[in-house]
This record gives C-alpha cells, sequence and structure tokens, in this order.
C-alpha cells in the first residue's frame, strides 16, 4: 500500500473511544443527577439503552436525515421515555451536562499512540469528523492528537457529512491531494467505508468487535496496530 502519501483518519469510534468515554461520563451524571430518585436502579441499564439510541441517530444524521438539533433532542429524551420515565420528570440540562463533560473524556482504542507515531513519519495524516465542532475540538487537545493530525475536516463547518462525497472531495483539495494517494479509516461502513468507496478512495474498515463485512469492503483491521503492517 506504499502508493498512499495521505492517510484520512475518522476519529469517533475509531480512534477516540466514544462509548468507552460515554460510558464514564454516563455514569458519573446518574449519580450527580440523582437518576435513582426518578425510578432508574441501574446505571448500566441506562447506558445501554442510550447507546443504542445514540448509534441510531447518529447513522441518521450521517444520511441527512436529522439535524444536530434533532439528534440532540432526542437521544436522551427518548432514553428516558424508553426506560418508563415520564416526561414531566425528565431532568432538565442532563444533555447540555453530558456534551460539556464527556469530551473531556481521553480514552483511545489501544495502540492508537503508538500506530499514529509510526504513520506520520511516513505519511501526512488528516481527521474527517462528523462529530460536532466544539467536541470534536476538547476530545482532541484533550487526548493529545492534535499533534498528528496536519488538516481536521468538521463536517459542520463543510456544510455536509460523510458519505457525501463532497466532504471527501473537500479534505482531498485541503491536503493538496488525490484520491487515488490516499486513503480512509474508520468504523463506520456507511459514513466512512462507503463513503471513501463511492468516491473513488479506498478505505481500511476499522472493525473492532468484528461485526459482518460486505463483500466490497476489501481490507478491514480489529486493532489499529494492524495498520503499522499494512501501511
Amino acid at each position: 500500500m506504499s502508493k498512499y502519501q495521505h492517510i484520512f483518519f475518522d476519529l469517533d469510534h475509531t480512534i477516540w473511544d466514544f462509548d468507552k468515554n460515554a460510558e464514564e461520563a454516563l455514569h458519573e451524571l446518574f449519580v450527580t443527577h440523582r437518576l435513582n430518585d426518578i425510578g432508574l436502579k441501574s446505571a448500566d441499564v441506562f447506558i445501554e439503552t442510550y447507546t443504542e439510541n445514540n448509534h441510531r441517530l447518529w447513522r441518521e444524521y450521517h444520511l441527512g436525515n436529522i439535524t444536530k438539533q434533532a439528534l440532540r433532542e432526542a437521544r436522551f429524551k427518548q432514553t428516558f421515555l424508553d426506560l418508563g420515565v415520564e416526561p414531566d420528570v425528565i431532568p432538565q440540562g442532563f444533555e447540555d451536562a453530558y456534551v460539556q463533560l464527556c469530551p473531556t473524556k481521553t480514552n483511545l482504542f489501544p495502540n492508537a499512540h503508538e500506530t499514529l507515531v509510526y504513520l506520520q513519519g511516513k505519511y501526512q495524516l488528516h481527521l474527517i469528523s462528523n462529530g460536532f465542532k466544539e467536541s470534536q475540538d476538547i476530545k482532541i487537545s484533550g487526548s493529545g492528537l492534535g499533534k498528528y493530525f496536519t488538516h481536521i475536516v468538521i463536517s459542520e463547518l463543510v456544510g455536509v457529512n460523510k458519505p457525501d462525497a463532497a466532504i471527501f472531495e473537500h479534505a482531498i483539495n485541503l491536503a493538496g491531494t488525490t484520491r487515488e494517494q490516499s486513503v480512509m479509516i474508520g468504523d463506520s461502513l456507511e459514513a466512512d467505508v462507503l463513503g471513501a468507496l463511492n468516491y473513488g478512495m479506498d478505505a481500511i474498515y476499522f472493525n473492532p468487535f468484528n461485526a459482518p463485512k460486505p463483500d466490497e469492503v476489501k481490507v478491514q483491521i480489529s486493532d489499529l496496530k494492524e495498520l503499522t503492517l499494512l501501511l
């Protein structure tokens, strides 16, 4: 794969361990917002239900079916409703507290720093993220990731989300390269992998939980350190 000169990474669920960081934040918020007092006895069940809702809503956001505001309004409201909490006792400000706390968490996937150090010595590295700017800035700085990336492309600022070809085109032009000299690495089949492939750019599927892989996806890894062998 030495034809590549530029590597484009997704951030959430690929380098920054979104689910682990969300779990830490929600365990804290479960206590500080006294969710026991409104009938929720298990932080783990709350987190599991939220994770399902959040993943589903993010898929809709990737596809342009819902707005950032709709995602943020729905994910916790739906979780509380799913768990039988009456609408009038859903804690006010829970989403805002989560948005402030979660990005400050710094759990990365295993071997993230070592892999990025290795790759930075051979390629120019960039990020393309569908995450929200204010959160991504905190995640990147707090986790010490900023030093690895030449360009950080946030969909919210570009005006289109992955998998839209326009965001890949924007990132390629910003980096001053071509799709043939570039590869995209990410966890989302729809947004990262198929988005890049449909644009005409190679892609590597980051699949740490061994989800089913479509035939058109030729290359996958389950640990970031595998990139040091592939690249």
